[in-house]
């Protein structure tokens, strides 16, 4: 009997019942820590881009890949709001003085960059 391609390149077959199952596995991945934002890459990955996720999942760098995502994405994140922060003038000050101002001021400044980092890097 010939070997087939698969055979040839290495692959073997295993019996199960009448049929030859090819016997496949995937690339071994080192485990990461990933965060949200990575997270959230990766639900947009499986809804919207199935190839890139699928071709990442089988090389054994989707893992890595959502790592570097999130690094990046915090980085750009906490960049933007420190930026913000100094552009409208919230100090520890206003923090001691009015904390329910303070409080609004960072909440809006950290949704306005929650929105910059998805638009940018997370659903791009």
């Amino acid at each position: 009997m010939t070997k087939s391609f698969f055979e040839e390149m290495g692959g073997r077959y295993e019996q199960q019942g009448d049929y030859l199952i090819p016997c496949l596995t995937l690339p071994t991945e080192k485990e990461t820590g990933i965060g949200v934002w990575g997270q959230r890459h990766l639900r947009y990955l499986k809804e919207y881009r199935r190839i890139t996720y699928t071709n990442l999942l089988t090389s054994g760098r989707l893992n890595f890949y959502l790592a570097d995502i999130d690094r990046q994405a915090q980085e750009r994140f906490e960049m933007l709001t420190e930026q913000m922060k100094q552009a409208q003038g919230i100090t520890e000050q206003l923090k001691a003085e009015n904390q329910l101002e303070w409080v609004r001021r960072i909440n809006n400044i950290r949704m306005c960059a929650r929105e910059i980092v998805e638009r940018e890097i997370i659903y791009a």
